[in-house]
This record gives structure tokens, sequence and C-alpha cells, in this order.
């Protein structure tokens, strides 16, 4: 086995200071027994890191662990929560609410509206708001989205988030955190299945879906083209309202729909000379400048040094915690000084 880049600062022993002139943190070191586990191919190949040519994203995480090369680190990471009583009890709370499958949840108070795809987006929104979600946008199932080896064939996503505690997230990577992560997962699951149920109701075909599993599509593309945000530097959605401290969940359905459009919040003008979430990451993962992920420019973190600190500390989300837009209040005043400047 070749164990991958570890994550280690790129810092020279006798330098004191990172990069940005900050004081050096000590290299993290993942554990050996964790390593032991890891495949010989590295997990940016698998994501397609310099690939010049569009294709479907491969299955590397949060997928059943049979078909992924990293299974046995996932399955390393999931057994480290047991070892922790409030991390194993909230995953257990979380795994019962998605044993109720959706044909079981209670379906939400109907609303008389005629059937048109106008009326239904309007019903939609109001049902997932009264359900608890914070966010709702619609979009058309790109099937560029599916991961290789699914297929799905209902031409329709719903995409749902719920907002996260900051003040949990940002004690990150303490099981605090964790705990608000698998809590708003749960939320997830208790918004999308009595809609699903609802869409049935009608006559329709709806499937819920939601974290941790990531399911039949990378939800990320979607929720950016449903216009939930755009993609940071820290490789997760910003959003104007809450940043990025939201959780994504999803329905799949035929219901007639008619998609929303994607949003220009400036958070692409912030990141390129925003700093704060390279800065804040203890392994160095995230890259100051776009690369090439399969046929796509964008803000791309480094997996293999990543994930084994993010396997160790019962998961992470500092870049998350850290982003200026995640802080309450902060996003709709940066946006709009953003987009100020660019019409300057």
């Amino acid at each position: 086995m070749n164990a991958p880049d570890c994550g280690c600062l790129p810092l020279d022993k006798e330098r004191k200071v990172s990069k940005t002139g900050k004081p050096a943190r000590e290299p993290f070191q993942p554990s050996a027994e964790q390593m032991a586990h890891w495949p010989d191919i590295s997990g940016n190949a698998i994501n397609g890191l310099g690939e010049t040519t569009d294709r479907r994203p491969t299955p590397i995480m949060w997928h059943d662990s049979k078909i992924i090369a990293h299974g046995n680190v996932q399955d390393w990471f999931w057994a480290q929560g047991v070892k922790v009583p409030a991390i194993a009890d909230a995953r257990e709370r979380r795994n019962q609410v998605i044993g109720k499958t959706a044909e079981t949840a209670e379906p939400v108070a109907s609303i008389q509206v005629e059937d048109t795809p106008d009326a239904n987006v309007e019903m939609i929104k109001e049902l997932a708001m009264d359900c608890g979600a914070d966010l709702v946008g619609i979009v058309r199932l790109d099937r560029t989205w599916l991961f290789e080896g699914y297929d799905l064939d209902l031409p329709w996503i719903i995409v749902l988030g719920v907002a996260m505690e900051h003040e949990k997230l940002a004690t990150a990577p303490e099981v605090t955190a964790a705990l608000e992560v698998v809590d708003k997962y749960i939320k997830g699951w208790t918004v999308g299945s009595p809609l699903a149920n609802h869409i049935r109701a009608r006559g329709y075909r709806a499937d819920p879906s939601g974290g941790p599993m990531t399911g039949p599509v990378s939800l990320v593309p979607a929720a950016i083209e449903a216009g939930l945000g755009e993609l940071g530097k820290h490789g997760s959605i910003i959003n104007r309202t809450f940043g990025s401290s939201f959780r994504l969940a999803a329905v799949f359905t035929d219901l007639p729909l008619v998609a929303d459009r994607q949003v220009d919040v400036a958070a692409a003008d912030f990141c390129l000379s925003c700093q704060i979430c390279v800065d804040a990451c203890p392994v160095d993962a995230i890259r100051h400048d776009k690369q090439m992920v399969r046929g796509d420019e964008k803000w791309y973190v480094d997996f293999d040094k990543c994930f084994p600190y993010f396997a160790e500390n019962y998961g992470c989300g500092i870049c998350i915690a850290v982003c200026p837009w995640s802080t309450s209040g902060r996003g709709p005043v940066i946006s709009d000084k953003m987009l100020r400047r660019r019409q300057r």
C-alpha cells in the first residue's frame, strides 16, 4: 500500500512561520492504524484532479463501502465514532429516522392547488419551509451529476437546505460540531420524507435523499444550479444568507416543476482574494488557485490531505466555520459590497 500525502504542512523544518507569516502549526501525522486501511490509489485521482475531459463523478466516500476504493477507511471512520457515546447515540437517532421509510412517514398537510408546474413549485416551496427547510431550490436533473454506477429516472430534484447552529459548527473539530452535523442530517430527512409523501399522495413518484450517505446524485452542483449559492474556495457552497453553515437534502420526483436559476452573490469574487479558510485548514488541503477537475476549472480541496484529519476527529468543518460568509448577518453585507465593487 502506498500511503497518501498525509496532509503535513509544506513547511521547512527550520521555518517557524507559515507562508502567510502566521506561526507554523505542528504537522499533522495520521495514525498508522488509519493509514493501514488506505488503498494504493489517490483520492484526488478518483475525483478527477487534473483531468481535462468531462465525465461523471466516481463514488469516493459516503457510499456503500463495498463499492468504493476507500471503503475500509470509511468503515474505520465510522468505528471511531462508536467509541464516543454522544456521537454513537446521535448516529442511532439518525439511523432510526432514516429507517422510517418515506412510505410510513406522515405526509404534510395538503395544500389544494391546480396541477400546473408553476402552482406545483409554489406548493412545494411552501410545504418544504413548513416542514423546517431553510432553503429550497428546484432543478432539472443533469445526468452528469449522477455518480458512475448509479441511475435515476426521475427528472426533477428538489434541493433542500437546513441551516446549522453556527456557534456549534464553530467548535470544529470538537465533538460538539460533529453532533451538530448529525442533527442537521436528521432534520434533512424529517423535511424530505413527508414532502415526498405529499407528492406521492398526488399520484407522482418521489424519493427523499439525505446525509450522511451521498445517494445517486452529487448534490453540490445541483444545489448551485438550483440557486442555493456559489462554490467557495473551501469546496462547499456559499449561500447569501447562511454562508456555508447548512446541510443539503433532496427529493427526486416526476412532479411537473419549473427550474430555478443560478444566483450571483459575488462569492467567486470574494474567494479570489480571501485566504481565511486556506490559513485555517490544519493540513493545508485548500488550494489558493482553482484546479482542473474532470474538465471543469474550479475550487478543489485535496482529498488525500483532508480526509485523514477528518477521519481522526470524527469530522471537521473548520473551513466552513471560519468562512466570513458563515457568520450570522455577514453574508448579505459581503455580497452587496462585492457586487457594488464589481459595478465600479
